[in-house]
């Protein structure tokens, strides 16, 4: 387990939610509302399906997500000024404070599950871990990539090669 790297960010997420999620029960929708709520804080995502996407949450959840938010008087509904047609979702005052106040205790919590790290190594791998999810995050389509992997089955000397990367990763 050494080096698989998926154990390993498993492992870490599951301690970071089950450390995390006791501390959000009183936001609508927990972990996810909190999430929701530091990316609408942020304000770069300019529509509630922009927000979605970027979330990985289905839309109509999403719809549901910010009308709890909103009834709590976190967020609001705006009409979007850079296109009238979209709705953008605003934090409010309240919310703002809400989430610097969580911000605080998750904060609290990721350098208690890294309290093996030195104060510069826990920087290093936010720094990192953001560098790759950025990158992660750049518009791939799944569909596009399984249709690659199948043309390439497919070609001449595909199936074997494709044989080759199963029997290398099993």
């Amino acid at each position: 387990m050494d080096d698989d790297l998926g154990a390993m960010l498993a492992t870490l997420l599951r301690s970071y939610h089950d450390a995390v999620a006791p501390r959000l029960t009183d936001l609508p929708h927990g972990p996810r509302g909190y999430q929701t709520l530091r990316e609408v804080v942020e304000g770069a995502q300019p529509s509630q399906l922009a927000l979605a996407s970027r979330l990985g949450i289905d839309r109509t959840v999403m719809t549901y997500l910010i009308d709890d938010l909103a009834e709590a008087g976190l967020v609001e509904r705006r009409a979007n000024p850079a296109d009238r047609r979209q709705r953008q979702v605003v934090a409010t005052a309240a919310g703002t404070r809400v989430i610097a106040d969580l911000c605080q205790h998750v904060r609290a919590v990721e350098d208690s599950l890294l309290h093996a790290l030195t104060e510069a190594e826990r920087a290093h791998l936010r720094a990192l871990l953001a560098k790759v999810t950025t990158d992660a995050d750049r518009d791939v389509d799944p569909c596009e990539v399984s249709d690659e992997l199948v043309s390439s089955e497919l070609a001449p000397g595909g199936k074997e090669m494709a044989r080759g990367r199963r029997a290398s990763i099993g």
